[in-house]
């Protein structure tokens, strides 16, 4: 059996995986507002997006494969994820100055590049952090250590969101963005969040030791063991034997992501447009910058909630199960969504986020509190990274028919956007009720 591990032991585990939000973050509530800025139409933005899950669907389960297999001097799950922070570092930095290689490609598809470059190094850091949790925690701290990883990406996704608005309006660095340029502040907060992404994995590579092959044997776990004869199609193999929970589980990931994703595609133009009366193709003005700069404000309370709630979360999982948990956590943030457009005061708007931070701690939290105990343990790594394709895949449907829907359907108007992903949260929501949690971990 794995011997219990101390909050510090948890907290310094997952202290990485608050860089690697923090860089999340900044990519989620300004990427579109970059992408517009050098030229992206509406109906082609979630097409540049897309780009990011498709290398996570490709990335993740071939991460997740040779984590498995793999022991270093620095573990197993350690060296992915420190270079994968690595990556995203550079990616941050360059992101932003894109319009800086204009002479070799439009700024556009060069933001769009490190878009890409970004989310893939991400994925690469970021399941390893998952499978580590599963790898270190007994069964019955699996619920706590996923909690207290949401709280850290929680503390990572509030500073990251809201670092553009407190740059601009605390410290006076400009908002005003140079013809066909970004503004200071957006490039200074991708320089910062660079800086916390490695420092915070460097804590959690020095910090945290993992268990060696020797050290599993011992438990009765033979849990790291190298196999020779492991080959790469042996990953289509662990696709087709996924556990039942897991595939039900998938259902639940899939209507809850393809929301997620609209949700971070739309919200700035849907914010500018339905509440701020900027035009659709005024992406240079005064205004829309403000509701760029107020839509982190937004994504930074949501996260900001859901750091909060995710600490809830094991009381509330002993009181109702871990289903009725992520249920009602979903229902939440499918409310939250839609009530989004009968909104026109800008600072009503941290009302529904509140209900999509629930509905965000719990998506973060549950379901791979659901999972981890139906894995088996040597293989927590590979199904870990297959899991992430019912993250991906969503977000690739949505990418290739989210924007075209928004431009030819509803004439471009984003808010609409916003209305479907709160139905997606809502049919997420029931099929939670059909997935088999583990009677054993029901309680704990």
């Amino acid at each position: 059996m794995k011997p219990k591990l101390s909050f510090f032991q948890i907290l310094s585990m997952s202290m990485g995986f608050m860089g690697i939000q923090f860089g999340f973050a900044l990519q989620n509530s300004n990427a579109s507002r970059i992408l517009q800025t050098f030229g992206a139409d509406m109906e082609h933005l979630s097409w540049f997006w897309m780009a990011a899950p498709l290398t996570g669907l490709i990335i993740q389960p071939i991460i997740g494969h040779y984590s498995d297999k793999t022991w270093t001097r620095l573990g197993r799950r350690r060296p992915f994820f420190l270079a994968g922070a690595i990556m995203a570092a550079i990616a941050l930095l360059l992101m932003p100055n894109a319009g800086e290689f204009a002479h070799y490609l439009p700024p556009m598809f060069v933001g769009a590049g490190f878009l890409m470059i970004m989310d893939a190094s991400i994925n690469v850091a970021m399941e390893p952090f998952r499978a580590l949790v599963g790898d270190m925690l007994p069964d019955e701290q699996t619920t706590v250590g996923f909690s207290i990883q949401t709280f850290l990406i929680g503390v990572g996704a509030v500073v990251g969101s809201w670092l553009p608005y407190i740059l601009a309006e605390w410290f006076g660095i400009s908002k005003i963005a140079p013809d066909g340029g970004i503004p200071d502040n957006v490039i200074f907060s991708f320089y910062t969040g660079a800086a916390v992404l490695i420092l915070t994995i460097l804590w959690t590579v020095i910090t945290t030791k993992e268990y060696s092959p020797v050290e599993l044997e011992k438990m009765n776990i033979k849990q790291t063991e190298v196999e020779d004869k492991s080959r790469f199609s042996d990953i289509f193999r662990d696709v087709r034997q996924m556990p039942r929970t897991m595939k039900q589980l998938g259902v639940v990931q899939f209507f809850s992501w393809i929301a997620l994703f609209g949700m971070w595609v739309f919200t700035t133009p849907a914010i500018a447009q339905h509440v701020y009366g900027v035009a659709v193709d005024d992406t240079s003005s005064v205004a829309y910058q403000d509701a760029g700069n107020w839509v982190g404000i937004l994504f930074g309370v949501y996260n900001g909630v859901a750091m909060i709630y995710a600490l809830l979360l094991p009381a509330i999982a002993r009181a109702i199960g871990r289903k009725g948990t992520h249920a009602v956590s979903l229902l939440a943030g499918a409310f939250g969504l839609l009530s989004v457009f009968f909104i026109k005061d800008p600072s009503l708007l941290i009302l529904p986020m509140v209900g999509v931070g629930f509905a965000w701690g719990s998506i973060l939290a549950m379901p791979y509190a659901i999972l981890a105990p139906a894995l088996p343990p040597r293989k927590m790594g590979i199904y870990m990274g297959i899991f992430n394709i019912f993250i991906t895949l969503p977000q690739i449907v949505n990418g290739l028919f989210g924007g075209p829907v928004v431009k030819r359907v509803f004439d471009s108007q984003a808010i609409y956007a916003l209305v479907m992903s709160g139905v997606f949260l809502l049919i997420a929501a029931f099929s939670v009720l059909l997935v088999k949690d583990q009677v054993k971990e029901q309680k704990g």
